[in-house]
């Protein structure tokens, strides 16, 4: 006779069945996402883009994402991440892969523009599938491995980018750049097409789950949520708690971009005259010990059942991070930096999202979350201007560092001063 099934034993199937395919389609959405930093490497001489220039091409990207994604947020909503996620994955690809036509500087804006159109609703979309399947005592774990995919993929994406701009440079005539983006976008497409068949978008329509186990996990679902509000969905999202946690994530995404899109260009500096496979290679290790940190973090915040001081102190790391950077002339301190912003920030975000679901009513969670998400896109719009623009300024990237560093302790200040991760919190941390 079968055993009965506990909440444990059906969340370990659950995470067997999505998590390790979440990670891989989020894997290839950041690999889109990011490479045009390493495309910048020889892409920016070649269309004659300033750092100026380049960074609006980044902020256009992310205008694009941050107007699209309630509504694509809401989309999933009503028609299921079977449909929607696919959708998403498709189209973005195809945009991705067509940023190789780039030819001028205007051109390029046009492409990333789409590219941000097709892929907004991604992360938040998926952030709100997994409410759907993990309860709140599992889920700063589920968020971890899969959002572990972004480290990672800096990780290995940053090692095979300068590998292609190196030796895909002048083959069949095309640039080295220009095989970055067809070579890392068309695996999206075919993903995207895989996802239609394989993912389902809620727990009762599994036929991978026995009933007595969707029982189970409906149960678990069914722990220590918030309770509907009385107010109208979208009245929530101007509440205290929402505004707080909005203004955070901006602090946070601002960190967290100018680390992918900067950090290729600020280890070139560090390390003139060296090729473009040693820089990848440089970039990936901080990339790699934040994917080994990650998991670990948030696990200890499952168990410990504490948000705050999980996504404060990481913070705080990658602060310290960025005054190292700016600071030390010495170039292994420097690195060193550069491994305390990519650990800490990336802690913080795993733990972070864990707290949204726990201030919003179930109705108004694909908003709510979709909301907070597209305050740290409107960061990711902004930061590349603004770094680019105080490089170009200044000569270095210092000012502009110092300033991403103010702007993460202030984000860290807003955590302590909302309600929401407390609510599964024990304030001691030995």
């Amino acid at each position: 006779m079968p055993e009965e099934p506990t909440s444990e034993s059906v969340v370990r199937k659950v995470s067997r069945r999505l998590i390790p395919f979440l990670f891989l389609l989020y894997v290839f959405a950041y690999l889109d996402r990011i490479n045009i930093g390493f495309a910048a490497l020889s892409m920016n001489r070649e269309l004659g883009l300033t750092a100026t220039m380049f960074g609006i091409a980044n902020t256009i990207f992310y205008v694009g994402y941050m107007f699209f994604e309630i509504p694509s947020n809401l989309m999933l909503a009503r028609y299921g991440a079977r449909i929607w996620i696919p959708r998403i994955m498709i189209t973005w690809g195809i945009a991705s892969t067509a940023t190789m036509f780039a030819s001028s500087p205007a051109s390029l804006y046009i492409i990333r523009f789409l590219v941000g159109v097709a892929e907004a609703g991604f992360l938040p979309g998926v952030l709100l599938y997994l409410t759907y399947w993990f309860p709140q005592s599992h889920r700063a774990r589920a968020n971890a491995v899969f959002m572990v995919a972004m480290p990672v993929t800096i990780a290995f994406g940053a090692s095979i980018s300068g590998l292609i701009l190196q030796w895909g440079d002048g083959l069949l005539g095309l640039s080295g750049w220009r095989w970055l983006f067809l070579v890392e976008g068309l695996p999206s497409i075919i993903l995207g097409v895989v996802a239609a068949f394989y993912l389902t978008s809620r727990p009762a329509d599994a036929k991978w789950l026995t009933e007595p186990e969707k029982a189970v996990l409906q149960a678990s679902l069914a722990g220590p949520e918030r309770s509907p509000s009385r107010a109208s969905a979208w009245r929530e999202l101007l509440g205290r708690d929402v505004i707080l946690l909005s203004l955070a994530y901006f602090g946070l995404t601002m960190t967290l971009n100018t680390n992918a899109t900067w950090t290729p260009t600020i280890a070139r500096e560090a390390l003139e005259g060296r090729s473009f496979s040693f820089v990848g290679l440089v970039v990936a290790i901080p990339a790699f010990l934040t994917a080994l940190v990650m998991p670990l973090w948030s696990a200890r915040s499952d168990r410990r059942k504490e948000r705050t001081l999980h996504i404060v102190l990481p913070m705080g790391l990658a602060a310290l991070g960025w005054l190292l950077v700016a600071a030390s002339p010495e170039p292994w301190v420097r690195f060193a930096g550069l491994v305390g912003v990519s650990v800490g920030a990336f802690a913080a975000m795993a733990v972070f999202w864990t707290v949204p679901p726990t201030i919003l009513s179930a109705a108004a969670r694909p908003a709510g979350i979709a909301f907070i998400s597209s305050c740290g896109i409107f960061a990711s719009a902004t930061s590349p201007l603004l770094v680019g623009r105080l490089r170009d300024l200044t000569g270095s990237f210092t000012a502009s560092i110092f300033f991403v560093a103010a702007v993460l302790v202030a984000a860290s200040a807003l955590v302590l001063a909302a309600r929401g991760g407390r609510d599964v919190s024990s304030p001691r941390i030995p």
